[in-house]
């Protein structure tokens, strides 16, 4: 079984010391399916010897634009005899499609400026070809190719000392009209001309590997596969790697002929280990340290806060308990004041309880499906070099959680007093996901219509709402049935049947000001956390450090909790005993936090243009929001729910 690179925990006695160790990086391993693969050369070749190495090729996609496009969709070279990779649905899901490239190479054999093949443009054929080639070099699309289930990357210094590398490499650069150099183009001289584009239609690659000799293994395993793009005139008759640059101008007035090429050398590196072949890549993830710093920054702070709160809270409420359970004379008792006074209205059941159960019912399902796949992905499981698997994790968990989701939402809907259980489970089973597939059908529309390879295919749609109807819903209404046989839960105190007057409150105290501020703090922890998470789904950066996403999942589970305590703590005493939308919103407002975020991340981080991709973004953004909302609003409801049960077990009532 293959060694994970990326796997980022060890295994811990305790949950807490898991997750600081999850912070670093060590061995792991991959999944079955992706064992190393040894190389030979052309003459020593064996059954569990390669020589030939295959290129595979990805979609390509752009930090300008949301819309990601097959290879194909470009006139680049095409393989002869095309394979198509098998694609889990993860992958369909983000738009990969993997597939053969002609660029193909015997182990130990260098080439130089071998000739792929050639595109030739008229005035009056291919002319749209060439023009969606210039729009994807205007907006910077970038080439994803792979080698051994490796990305090749192209490597570039940064800073003195430092090197960048990146899976992906442009297709081209331009040289506005106004002598302004954009992108890539900074990076050779040779590109000056104005008005001009200039095609990267030769790379030069560079394989690297590790022998097996002395191993318990036969040939050698590649460790790196790194290239260079360039660009070069070619003509017909004169394949010249040395040349002056493949330019392609604004309008074209005669035959173009664009002849693709290649270089590739061999190079052996016995220091690098097979199972840490990636780590090159992610150490040169730019804000790598900067994350660091900042996360155990917010970490001391978070804990620091979460201690004070939690410290506050227990000695207030000690004191408040001991000094109601002293109450003994009649007289005393009618100088109550706080909390204890609304304990005959602290259960009251809530307006809208249908709504709110089946939100619970829903959040309850997002929670243990992000549990569960971060801490897969913290295990190495679901690594980046295990395509697609973290996407699939998460939906195959969402489709088969619908029991829970059904158990708890009807559980909660008959402790609120409810008696339309039909509506209740199927609110349960079509409320929420009906609204996130509406939102991707839109979006799937538009994408379509652009024919982007992010569009999901017929067939995968039917297929996802197969799983819907055919396993979700059926697991809710399970879930929901045996909600509905047990007793509703069972309070401490009983309900008055008169409520209680609320007297008036002061600002603070009423509730959208304490909403508002309920957000902040949980937004606090995880803010940075968002940046390269945004960074890695609309900058197409790779993320890694699931050990860190998890703690930060962690630290938001209790900040959430504490902050809708505090706040619902302070209501009660302010004889206010509406808390059961109250703690919901508390904790999920910072879903609000989150969308702010997000718009602010659109205008100051992103060059994303047109209004399709606009849409796109905010159109997903959305159904990210609405998770959030749900997950933090649900963790926000039970911990504040079992605080009151707590107190109002413990103090004298009668």
């Amino acid at each position: 079984m293959e060694a994970n690179p990326l796997a980022n925990g060890r295994l811990c006695l305790s949950l807490f010391i898991f997750t600081l160790l999850c912070l670093e990086r060590s061995a792991g391993f991959y999944l079955p399916g992706l064992a190393p693969v040894s190389f030979c050369e052309e003459n020593s070749e064996t059954d569990n010897c390669k020589s030939q190495i295959k290129l595979f090729v990805n979609r390509l996609d752009s930090v300008e634009s949301v819309l990601p496009y097959e290879y194909d969709a470009f006139d680049f070279c095409k393989d002869e005899h095309e394979e198509w990779a098998s694609e889990n649905l993860g992958q369909v899901l983000f738009g990969e499609r993997i597939e053969s490239s002609p660029y193909k190479f015997t182990f130990k054999k260098p080439e130089t400026c071998a000739k792929v093949c050639t595109k030739t443009y008229t005035t009056k054929d291919k002319i749209a070809a060439l023009e969606f080639m210039k729009k994807g070099i205007e907006l910077n699309y970038q080439q994803h190719w792979i080698i051994d289930n490796m990305p090749v990357t192209w490597c570039y210094d940064v800073e003195v000392g430092q090197k960048y590398c990146r899976p992906g490499f442009p297709i081209g650069c331009a040289i506005a009209e106004d002598g302004r150099i954009r992108d890539s183009c900074i990076l050779n001289n040779q590109f000056s001309k104005k008005n001009t584009f200039y095609l990267f239609n030769h790379v030069d690659i560079i394989i690297t590997y590790h022998s097996g000799n002395g191993e318990n293994w036969e040939g050698a395993r590649l460790v790196s596969a790194r290239l260079e793009p360039k660009s070069y005139k070619h003509t017909k008759n004169n394949l010249n790697c040395d040349g002056p640059p493949m330019e392609i101008p604004q309008k074209l007035t005669g035959d173009l002929d664009v002849i693709y090429t290649y270089s590739v050398k061999f190079q052996e590196n016995n220091t690098i280990k097979w199972a840490s072949r990636w780590d090159y890549i992610l150490e040169s993830i730019p804000h790598t340290n900067i994350q660091w710093v900042s996360i155990m920054n917010s970490l001391v702070i978070v804990l620091f806060l979460s201690g004070m709160v939690a410290m506050i809270m227990l000695r207030t409420l000690h004191k408040d308990i001991a000094r109601y359970n002293q109450i003994e004379s009649s007289e005393d008792a009618q100088e109550e004041f706080g909390w204890k006074l609304v304990h005959g209205d602290i259960f009251r059941s809530p307006k809208k309880g249908m709504l709110l159960a089946v939100f619970l019912g829903q959040g309850t399902q997002i929670f243990i499906m992000t549990f569960i796949t971060l801490f897969q992905a913290c295990l190495g499981f679901l690594s980046p070099a295990n395509r697609g698997a973290l996407m699939t994790c998460a939906v195959v968990l969402w489709v088969l959680l619908g029991t829970p989701a059904g158990y708890v939402s009807a559980r909660m809907y008959k402790t609120f007093g409810g008696e339309k259980w039909k509506s209740n489970v199927l609110l349960t089973s079509f409320l929420c996901p009906g609204i996130i597939f509406a939102d991707l059908f839109i979006m799937n529309i538009i994408l379509w219509q652009k024919g982007s390879s992010a569009a999901i295919p017929f067939g995968t749609l039917v297929a996802i709402l197969a799983m819907w109807f055919g396993i979700s819903v059926p697991l809710t209404f399970l879930g929901a049935y045996f909600g509905f046989k047990q007793r509703a839960i069972e309070h401490p105190v009983r309900t008055n049947q008169i409520p209680r007057q609320i007297p008036q409150q002061s600002f603070f105290t009423k509730s959208f000001p304490g909403i508002i501020m309920g957000g902040i703090l949980p937004f606090g922890c995880i803010f940075i956390q968002l940046f390269f998470i945004l960074n890695s789904i609309w900058s197409h950066q790779m993320y890694y450090m699931f050990g860190v996403l998890f703690l930060v999942f962690i630290i938001l589970l209790i900040t959430c909790s504490e902050a809708t305590i505090l706040l619902c703590y302070f209501h009660l005493c302010a004889e206010d005993y509406h808390w059961w939308w109250r703690s919901f919103l508390t904790s999920g407002f910072t879903a609000f936090y989150l969308f702010v975020y997000a718009i602010h991340y659109f205008f100051s981080k992103l060059q994303i243009t047109g209004t399709a991709s606009t849409i796109l973004y905010f159109g997903y953004t959305l159904i990210m929001v609405l998770i959030f909302f749900l997950f933090t609003g649900t963790i926000g409801f039970f911990s504040c729910y079992w605080f009151v049960k707590k107190i109002y077990s413990v103090v004298k009532v009668d």
